[in-house]
């Protein structure tokens, strides 16, 4: 594993739970920034690395930031999408050039994506733009036997 820290969003379940679980027992640092209303939600037993619990998503964003040097976006929901689009807005209006990454698993983000260059070829998003956002796609397979 290279030498890599994770600051993400605080919880302790499902894909997020095992990546900082993962991290963490490789050595390495581990910082979950939660907002204290997500915390009966997303965290169930012993906490991951280090949890700071904030007021608000605001803060949770500003924090993330402020201590990440690149974002990756797993598969996710509304709240991931609504991060997701911050930091590429952000990196647009040059507010930070940090990468921005998707984990395109099984397609999962295909239609994202192909949403993304049909803005670009309606001119609705600068081509110069689009090339913010990096992603790898792989497929996972089904494990259960």
């Amino acid at each position: 594993m290279k030498n890599i820290n994770l600051v993400y969003g605080g919880g302790n379940i499902g894909l997020t739970g095992l990546i900082s679980q993962t991290i963490f027992n490789g050595g390495r640092q581990v910082l979950g920034i939660i907002p204290k209303v997500l915390m009966d939600k997303e965290i169930i037993g012993v906490t991951i690395g280090e949890v700071k619990p904030i007021e608000n998503m605001h803060q949770r964003k500003a924090e993330m930031t402020r201590n990440a040097d690149a974002f990756i976006a797993m598969p996710g929901g509304y709240g991931t999408l609504e991060e997701l689009f911050e930091v590429i807005t952000s990196a647009q209006l040059s507010i930070h050039n940090k990468p921005v990454g998707l984990l395109n698993s099984n397609g999962y983000y295909n239609s994202l994506l192909s949403f993304i260059d049909q803005a670009v070829e309606e001119g609705f998003i600068n081509p110069s733009a689009r090339h913010i956002i990096v992603y790898a796609s792989y497929l996972l397979r089904n494990l259960k036997k």
